[in-house]
């Protein structure tokens, strides 16, 4: 190993460490006061339910646990949005899991407790996945029911998904284990099956106060929703437990019942261990992605020894493009190269930019992969679309709409990862959350922005400076590289993958060395989807 390696290696490192850091904030959940209060009642934490439910030594994908990072500080934060959620094995079935964390606030919904809900919801309708609610939640948080309740991506819109994924077949079993308030009482019922923790689970349209404040009846909790009033007297829930673990044994033994999924059969043989070791991965970009470096590096950490197959190889070399295995599974990776390279013309390209014959050549292999019923691969790190007379006159926006259109038009399941720079319109190309992704996941060194920070600070001071001109006022030297340094800082904390994830933007931050499980297991989700549409790609300028 060379010195560059050493230090790309513990740069690597210590974002990751900085990643687990913070991950170890967020489980602590509410806090230890109010992890105790769930122990004085016999209640596990979220993540407690969770690490129960799932089998023994399984993979569990979370998903979200960044979700409202550093956000609704004035409300005193909501970490992981008071949702625990993610993509696990029960009873041997792959599901997704959505646990209430009654610890965050009560279990409130917060505006990205919604959006993160219904991105879960999502990816059970995508991939077609059993969904199993762990509810333990006090239901809309008021101070921000505005943000929360009316729109058409707000909290409603969660019980239109329950009914739509009954429709599609996709099983729903809901554990009620502590309050199942107003609009959220909604939620179990509308599921396949619904199960109650004797004296801590509670489903009511309005709590005992409202009640008493409405029509002046007094009633306690648990006769007005308790488990045994809906178990013997509403018939609203089916199963009553004592406990939680009862509850949870009851989950895996209706999950263990279910029929056998149809696949949709995308090719898989057994797998072989990757050319390169998958720590080796650290090593290989520079820190803050300042350095050229090679992706096919990348490629050999993630793939099967041996079976990756380029796909012309010497054209477009800003895009690597070919067919191989990741854990067995086959894919199509679409790559961005940071190598400066030489096109065969002898032209020196940049690395990580789209040129015209990359974005041919890439919309072209996916065609092939949407064909083929192959899945797709997006390793991002990209700058943008080449600029400047030369590339437009070469019809650079046609050749880009081309790429795009492609990827919009993908009937394979799609999985990106954000390895580096995302930016501008080269995010929308290789697969950014607008072009809907199966799953989209960031490394630490994740940036995602319109533009660098660099370049976007210098523009926006002289839109800044400008202004301030035609107001008459003079600005200095010194001025100019304060409000420089101001944009820049701001601007540079937007493109963080922990400002991405706090926003769902990518469904976590991940280790690098576990990209190539992370996308085998989300290849595995997709595989359940049973029905590929036709691949059409309509108009195309070619």
């Amino acid at each position: 190993m060379d010195l560059e390696f050493n230090r790309n290696e513990d740069a690597m490192k210590l974002a990751w460490s900085q990643v687990k850091q913070r991950l170890a904030v967020i489980y602590k959940g509410g806090g230890e006061k109010s992890v105790a209060k769930q122990r004085e009642r016999n209640k596990l934490t979220a993540r407690e339910r969770i690490q129960y439910l799932i089998d023994p030594d399984s993979r569990f994908i979370e998903i979200g646990a960044f979700a409202a990072w550093d956000m609704y500080q004035s409300e005193g934060g909501c970490p992981a949005a008071g949702t625990v959620a993610g993509v696990g094995y029960v009873s041997g079935r792959q599901c997704i899991i959505v646990a209430n964390d009654q610890t965050v606030k009560a279990g409130a919904w917060f505006p990205m407790a919604g959006k993160k809900n219904l991105r879960m919801q999502e990816i059970a309708m995508e991939n077609n996945l059993p969904i199993i609610y762990l509810v333990d939640s006090a239901g809309v948080y008021l101070p921000m029911q505005d943000e929360i309740f009316p729109d058409k991506e707000h909290f409603g819109r969660i019980f239109r998904n329950n009914a739509r994924m009954s429709a599609m077949g996709i099983p729903q079993i809901a554990a009620v284990m502590g309050a199942c308030v107003a609009g959220g009482a909604y939620l179990p019922i509308m599921s396949d099956e619904t199960l109650m923790v004797t004296g801590n689970g509670s489903i009511f349209l309005a709590g005992p106060y409202l009640v008493k404040a409405a029509i002046g009846e007094d009633v306690d909790a648990e006769t007005l929703g308790g488990a045994v009033t809906h178990t013997e007297i509403s018939g609203i829930a089916d199963y009553k437990f004592d406990t939680e673990q009862q509850c949870l044994d009851h989950i895996k033994k209706l999950v263990g019942k279910m029929g056998q999924p149809a696949f949709a059969g995308f090719s898989r043989q057994a797998a072989i261990a990757p050319a390169a070791a998958p720590d080796h991965i650290y090593g290989i970009q520079a820190p803050n992605n300042t350095k050229p470096y090679d992706m096919q590096r990348i490629i050999d950490c993630l793939v099967d020894a041996g079976s990756f197959d380029a796909f012309k190889t010497d054209y477009g070399k800003t895009i690597i493009c070919g067919y191989a295995r990741i854990e067995g599974w086959a894919v199509g990776i679409v790559a961005n190269q940071r190598l400066v390279l030489k096109n065969r013309k002898g032209e020196m390209q940049l690395g990580g930019v789209i040129y015209n014959d990359s974005a041919d050549k890439a919309a072209r292999f996916i065609m092939n992969c949407n064909q083929k019923k192959i899945p797709l691969v997006f390793l991002q790190d990209v700058t943008g679309f080449m600029v400047g007379s030369r590339s437009e006159h070469a019809g650079i926006i046609k050749d880009g709409a081309k790429l795009v259109n492609a990827v919009a038009n993908s009937v394979v399941p799609k999985i990106t990862i954000v390895v580096g720079n995302s930016y501008g319109a080269g995010n929308y190309a290789m697969c950014g959350k607008a072009y809907d992704p199966r799953f989209i996941y960031a490394w630490p060194s994740a940036k995602i922005a319109v533009m660098g920070g660099e370049q976007a600070a210098k523009t926006l001071l002289q839109i800044q400076v400008a202004n301030l001109k035609t107001k008459g006022e003079t600005v200095t030297a010194e001025q100019e590289q304060q409000l420089l340094d101001e944009i820049k800082g701001r601007y540079e904390t937007q493109t963080t993958p922990y400002y991405a994830a706090a926003r769902l933007w990518v469904d976590a931050i991940i280790d690098p060395a576990d990209t190539r499980m992370v996308i085998s297991e989300a290849i595995s989700a997709a595989n359940h989807q049973p029905q590929i549409a036709e691949f059409k790609t309509g108009v195309i300028q070619v």
